[in-house]
């Protein structure tokens, strides 16, 4: 996945604190979709959760063409890859469980996730014929290419949230069928089934989870406890990272296509769904409750998302990666501050405000109007 969330997930109050948070200033509408949700204010703890997930998906992609010449960098992107595209999908699904596939919500989902990705999809195509020199590069909507495949798969998980919320046991199910999923090499690649459907569990964890449940994991107790369950994790990746195929944590293939025997898929798939999770929780552990300078910066990841993809891509093909001095220890912290630094930026509001119009367009006048005095939905 030198791919994603990240993403993006939904803008989401794509993604409260243990820690008591002074009075703050009233709440903006909350979103979901990158639509405003009234009656509900936007939660700081899932901003931050955003934002910082957000800000370690830059970090992978940067840390990607530095993994042959660093151990260090390899086990780094292990690590943030086990848990940082489970933590934007189970955000994701947590502020999808109030969809219930009513026209409002249809709308949302058009505007907020299927016109980006028909735009983004397009621009990704042309950038990669003209920057990449691949001038025979194909338009396929039904072929994500890079990034757009988060947008793709939460078009899917999105229309299948009533069919969740009906089934007695849903995580179950959807692990059974990320299990069937990998080991399962005539899948395709239309819309990266693959990535869906190994995907799927995190989403429908997210749809299962209740705010009780982050208050759990968001306890001293918790905190205390992901420190050395973090430093383990970064110790089995160092020792990993020589030994094991990096694509297992992009659930792109089938063990089949990883040159794995079959059997073996359904095996890495409720493994690493366990280790994903478990850093997930720490993660969520870690993620400060209150307000801070970046919480704003939450409410605009899918623009970082999506629009990073070009400078990441760029990067590769500019050759950046040449210079010797990036492969130094200083240029790897080099590296990692310039991929922080244009995260950060690419996610606020001048940045938002000048893309809204691709990412989340009004579109009034694709749709019916709702007859004056309908009944409203119950």
């Amino acid at each position: 996945m030198s791919e994603p969330v990240g993403v993006a997930a939904a803008r989401s109050p794509l993604p409260a604190q243990s820690v008591t948070a002074p009075p703050s200033p009233p709440a903006r509408p909350a979103k979901a979709a990158g639509r405003a949700v009234p009656g509900k204010a936007r939660d700081a703890f899932f901003d931050n959760a955003k934002y910082l997930a957000i800000v370690l998906v830059a970090m992978g992609h940067a840390w990607e063409p530095l993994r042959g010449d660093s151990r260090a960098a390899a086990a780094l992107y292990i690590m943030v890859y086990t848990f940082h595209m489970p933590a934007f999908i189970v955000i994701s699904g947590y502020f999808s469980r109030s969809f219930d596939a009513s026209p409002g919500r249809l709308k949302r989902l058009v505007t907020g996730v299927v016109v980006p990705y028909v735009v983004f999809e397009v621009a990704y195509t042309f950038f990669k014929r003209t920057a990449g020199d691949d001038p025979e590069q194909a338009i396929s909507l039904l072929d994500p290419w890079y990034l757009t495949w988060f947008l793709g798969a939460l078009f899917v998980w999105r229309l299948s949230t009533p069919l969740w919320k009906v089934i007695r046991w849903p995580l179950p199910v959807a692990l059974g069928i990320a299990a069937l999923a990998s080991v399962s090499p005539d899948i395709g690649d239309d819309l990266d089934l693959q990535r869906v459907l190994q995907f799927l569990p995190f989403f429908v964890l997210g749809l299962c989870l209740k705010k009780e449940h982050f208050g759990l994991v968001r306890r001293k107790e918790a905190r205390i406890a992901a420190v050395p369950v973090f430093a383990a994790a970064l110790l089995f990746a160092y020792w990993a990272a020589p030994r094991m195929n990096a694509a297992w944590f992009y659930r792109r293939d089938s063990a089949q296509e990883l040159a794995a025997p079959g059997w073996s898929g359904a095996v890495m798939t409720l493994a690493m769904f366990g280790c994903s999770v478990v850093l997930v929780a720490c993660f969520f552990a870690w993620v400060p409750g209150r307000r801070l300078w970046f919480t704003a910066l939450g409410a605009g990841t899918l623009y970082g998302y999506l629009l990073h993809g070009f400078l990441a891509k760029g990067s590769r093909w500019g050759d950046w990666y040449d210079v010797a001095w990036v492969h130094t220890p200083w240029g790897e912290i080099v590296v990692t501050v310039f991929a922080m630094a244009v995260i950060t930026v690419l996610c606020t509001t001048p940045v938002q405000r000048a893309f809204r119009f691709v990412m989340e367009p009004k579109m009034e006048w694709a749709f019916r109007r709702e007859p004056a005095g309908a009944a409203p939905r119950k």
